[in-house]
């Protein structure tokens, strides 16, 4: 080989060296370029599900705080919920704070000492929400006897208290009152029931009592207590120990129990004071929750499956009383047959007892 080939060999050679490092770089910065894009995609779809997450819980808010202009009836009831009934074990449970989860009295007073919560006092037969008579936390704790210190940056426009935990009378608080709201959106074409308020019922034993008294402790409007119950997950039965659920799914499924002790009505009264007698209080009790449930399914009209159902019904009961028909009137012609011969015996007796005089007078006209 001379000199010549051996140029153009080295010359081709840094050539291809030249066009493979080219490549090769191309490459690397085709897949650096498709793996930030990848990243940004990722981070992208990421955010977009973040704001659609809080876009929804915004709206499911809203939903919540919808105006009564929207409505086209509503019914307002009172409910009290029993603690010891297994449906409301996941307000009660668990007693103390077990690896950042707490019942909802510990929820509700930590919000309060805090300020981050309104409370508003019990009137006795009526709920007032306004300024006027918004609870004082101070007073509500010296009320009760529940233990306090100021907390760090109190001042008397913000009010801020520390309350240790074994303070808080959470095993004391064995019901709340609510206050429900059964309403008709003529929006969405669709009944809802909605929670309006809150009252945790404190249950406490005098020194010498034998049965606990009530002590109903203040107000709480749900839509002040929601967004902080939103990610609150808790259990709600035996079967599934995963918390999966929160307090807002709780309530907004209707998850809990609780029997009906007033509804709104002009003169203020409950129940109890419209029907002293226990029976009649129980069949108006449940006459509500019927008329109720109800509701939604009597203002519309049957779709056509439902009337068609509704005739083949009507038609089979029909059906089955002409069936019925022809029977009874055979069991009847038997009845009239069985009695005619009876008459046509008494009608030969009669005549055999008629023959008998007859015979007599032609036996004497034949002696004459």
């Amino acid at each position: 080989m001379n000199m010549t080939s051996k140029h153009i060999y080295r010359t081709a050679f840094a050539a291809a060296v030249i066009i493979l490092g080219s490549a090769t770089d191309a490459f690397a910065q085709k897949s650096s370029s498709s793996a930030v894009t990848r990243r940004s995609d990722r981070s992208a779809q990421t955010s977009r599900t973040s704001v659609s997450d809080r876009a929804r819980q915004r709206m499911e808010i809203k939903s919540a705080d919808a105006t009564d202009a929207d409505l086209a009836w509503m019914k307002v009831v009172y409910r009290s919920l029993n603690l010891e009934d297994p449906a409301n074990a996941a307000l009660y449970y668990p007693e103390q704070n077990v690896d950042g989860q707490e019942n909802l009295f510990r929820i509700m007073m930590r919000l309060l000492a805090a300020d981050q919560l309104a409370a508003y006092e019990y009137l006795d037969g009526r709920e007032v929400f306004s300024d006027e008579y918004r609870l004082k936390v101070r007073d509500m704790l010296d009320r009760f006897h529940i233990y306090y210190t100021e907390g760090k940056g109190y001042s008397e426009k913000h009010p801020v208290f520390a309350i240790d935990d074994s303070d808080v009378p959470a095993t004391e608080v064995l019901g709340y009152y609510m206050v429900e709201r059964w309403e008709f959106d003529r929006t969405e074409g669709r009944m809802r029931t909605r929670v309006e308020a809150l009252c945790p019922v404190l249950h406490r034993t005098e020194e010498f009592g034998h049965e606990a008294v009530k002590y109903p402790m203040f107000w709480v409007r749900y839509a002040d207590l929601r967004p902080h119950l939103i990610g609150q997950l808790i259990f709600t039965d035996d079967d599934n120990n995963l918390p999966q659920s929160t307090y807002d799914d709780y309530f907004n499924l209707g998850l809990y129990k609780g029997e009906i002790y007033k509804t709104r009505n002009l003169r203020n009264k409950s129940m109890a004071q419209l029907y002293p007698d226990a029976d009649d209080l129980k069949h108006a009790q449940d006459s509500i929750e019927n008329r109720l449930k109800s509701f939604d399914k009597n203002i519309w009209v049957p779709s056509l499956e439902e009337l068609e159902k509704r005739n083949k019904a009507i038609a089979e009961a029909s059906d089955s009383t002409a069936v019925d028909t022809p029977k009874s009137k055979k069991r009847d012609s038997g009845r009239v047959s069985s009695r005619r011969p009876s008459k046509r015996v008494k009608a030969k007796k009669s005549s055999s007892v008629r023959s008998t005089p007859a015979a007599t007078r032609s036996v004497r006209n034949r002696k004459k």
